[in-house]
């Protein structure tokens, strides 16, 4: 299988390249600095030349604060950057599996997200990440959308590697205990992707479509930093933890609004390809990792 990857220096980009080393699959794994996404004919010529049977998407503009005034720059990255890949993945008769976010919703549901709820993105990020996933599905045939939410891992910057970070210097921290959702290992969207580029290249599976994985249980964020504190104090990776206060969304303004509910609905990609929610806590167990 020949796999185009891009955004390879992000956190899912640094898994999906780490799990698919020594596995006999050929790879393209390209930055920003190698394929600028937003360029439709550098990225036309770039999958022309190499041919892949899957393209996976892991490049995107996250910085969610920072679109409320990048607009521009974020449309480009998340909408035009998913739309040229799509259209250059159909030239070839190439699948796109493409990362999106909790982000398309208006996060006020009660319950889980599903796949079929109506969009409502309430910032930037949000709708340009939506009309990403519009851009995919009607530019290639053969997409996978994969929804996801509060995603960490050892590389990049997060949620765990911050609480770890700010423990070491505070007694105490506010964090927020209004928003819920699933916490997502970067490691297992990248299992989960690979798991479902073998099913469409090689098995012949032909369920495309939009697909919700992040984790389970779910927790708020201020339970999600007690978690972290705890699981560090058994590994000692800290010899004392902070309290967790639990502080209201109002308590702590950001430039854009966040989901009060960033629960996803999994059922649908365990019934389809048999994977299961990521197990965030397990991935927690070996946190020395992340403070490196």
């Amino acid at each position: 299988m020949k796999i185009l990857i891009t955004g390879s220096n992000g956190q899912v980009g640094t898994c999906l390249v780490n799990q698919l080393a020594n596995t006999g699959h050929d790879v393209l794994a390209l930055d920003r600095d190698k394929l600028d996404i937003t360029d439709s004919e550098q990225v036309m010529s770039a999958v022309r030349d190499y041919c892949p049977d899957v393209i996976i998407n892991a490049a995107a503009h996250t910085a969610v604060d920072k679109a409320e005034s990048e607009s521009e720059l974020a449309f480009a990255i998340n909408r035009d950057g998913p739309q040229n890949l799509a259209q250059a993945a159909q030239q070839v008769n190439a699948a796109i599996l493409h990362i999106s976010t909790d982000y398309v919703f208006a996060g006020n549901k009660v319950g889980s997200y599903l796949e079929s709820d109506d969009t409502d993105p309430q910032g930037v990020y949000g709708k340009s990440k939506l009309e990403g996933e519009l851009a995919v599905v009607s530019s290639c045939d053969k997409h996978i959308i994969l929804r996801t939410a509060w995603v960490f891992g050892e590389s990049g910057n997060n949620f765990v590697k911050t609480m770890l970070r700010l423990a070491q210097s505070r007694d105490s921290l506010g964090v927020v205990g209004d928003q819920f959702g699933g916490p997502t290992y970067a490691g297992d969207i990248a299992a989960a992707l690979i798991h479902i580029a073998t099913a469409v290249v090689e098995q012949g599976n032909s369920d495309f479509g939009t697909y919700h994985f992040s984790g389970l249980p779910h927790v708020s964020w201020a339970q999600f930093a007690q978690t972290i504190f705890d699981k560090a104090l058994e590994q000692s990776v800290l010899s004392s933890k902070p309290i967790v206060n639990s502080i209201t969304t109002a308590d702590y303004p950001t430039p854009a609004k966040r989901p009060e509910n960033s629960r996803l609905d999994t059922q649908k990609i365990t019934q389809t390809f048999g994977i299961a929610a990521s197990d965030w806590q397990a991935a927690l167990c070996h946190l020395d990792d992340y403070m490196a």
